[in-house]
């Protein structure tokens, strides 16, 4: 099967077999947290130098490259940052990306992961535009493990108040991201779990990633996902149920009594490269080949090419995607000092 232009309908899979069905879209590079894994304080300080607006893609160039990518396999897209509701007018993005039809006239699955510091005023226009299901990054609920962790001082009941918000505009299910750190906040693993069990939020609990250089990772504050699962399961007991599809990040299990599920994604020490169908547009426009990448590839400069038209776009992503070989996760312990060179979480997204 081929498109009008006389192109694959779907891009090569890359040198693992692995096809391409997934693609995240960082919009901005800013947010109003700086948590101490993502944006620590003494590195994006007030005098940090973030994208100026030109080197920025635009909304038109965020679609364009997305509708390729549909057109080409490409099922699923996710909004992310930095803080993506930062983003003025990002309505007007997913308006027109919900516009989009896979080859076959399905709708694609638009996502967004936030702080959820905005969702209680944007909630309602997202899903309006067409927005599907939305992300909140929560790590506590204890305010001042929260305050601490987000290191702004934000107040952790507004979080909650989003939550509710996407909830009733029907951006459901909402998930909640929290990422464990062990000494940190491991001590909310199970309060989490009460608080939304039986309210239809999926919790999903992320081990505490390697991702860029700044912060401070190291290995012995990994809590495993293993762990996660028993401290729950010894409380609020558990069972496992089977993925919803194949590549999906997150180990589910369901309580017992019926009364929801949640999550666990291990991939630290449960690496899932051999299944990743994701690829990452950064907010200037290089789309990486995996989280951990060091080097991404430059898309912006072909989209504003005027000599360069949709053709040259499709042959590019195909290129790239055919070419990637990335299984960083799996390799974690052999890098060594080779570890060191990565891109930062908050500029190409989560």
């Amino acid at each position: 099967m081929t498109t009008p232009l006389g192109l694959p309908a779907s891009f090569p899979p890359d040198r693992l077999g692995r096809p391409l069905r997934d693609l995240r879209i960082s919009v901005t590079d800013r947010c109003n947290f700086r948590c101490v894994y993502c944006m620590p304080k003494e590195v994006f300080g007030r005098d940090y130098a973030f994208l100026p607006r030109a080197e920025i893609l635009t909304f038109e160039e965020i679609t364009r490259v997305a509708r390729v990518a549909v057109a080409h396999g490409v099922e699923k897209l996710r909004l992310t940052g930095g803080e993506p509701l930062l983003r003025r007018g990002i309505e007007e993005l997913v308006g027109a990306l919900a516009a989009l039809r896979t080859p076959d006239g399905r709708p694609v699955d638009i996502a967004l992961t936030t702080n959820g510091s905005a969702l209680p005023v944007k909630a309602r226009a997202l899903k309006d535009a067409g927005l599907t299901r939305v992300s909140v990054s929560l790590d506590s609920l204890d305010p001042d493990r929260f305050a601490a962790m987000n290191d702004v001082g934000f107040p952790v009941d507004r979080v909650l108040r989003g939550i509710e918000a996407a909830q009733e505009a029907g951006l459901g299910p909402v998930k909640v991201n929290m990422v464990v750190k062990r000494g940190t906040n491991d001590a909310d693993i199970v309060p989490m779990a009460r608080h939304f069990q039986g309210t239809g939020v999926v919790v999903r609990y992320i081990e505490f990633m390697d991702v860029g250089a700044t912060n401070g990772w190291r290995m012995e504050e990994v809590l495993p996902s293993s762990e996660v699962v028993a401290r729950i399961d010894a409380e609020l007991p558990l069972e496992p149920v089977d993925p919803a599809y194949r590549g999906e990040t997150a180990a589910r299990w369901r309580y017992r009594d019926g009364s929801g599920e949640v999550g666990v994604i291990s991939s630290v020490t449960g690496a899932f490269c051999g299944t990743c169908t994701r690829a990452r547009l950064s907010t200037d426009g290089k789309l990486f080949t995996c989280l951990f990448a060091a080097d991404g590839f430059d898309l912006r400069a072909l989209l504003r090419d005027p000599t360069k038209d949709d053709g040259d776009l499709v042959t590019a992503l195909g290129g790239i995607w055919g070419a990637r070989g990335d299984r960083y996760s799996e390799l974690r312990a052999g890098l060594g000092a080779r570890r060191a060179k990565r891109i930062e979480m908050s500029y190409i997204g989560g």
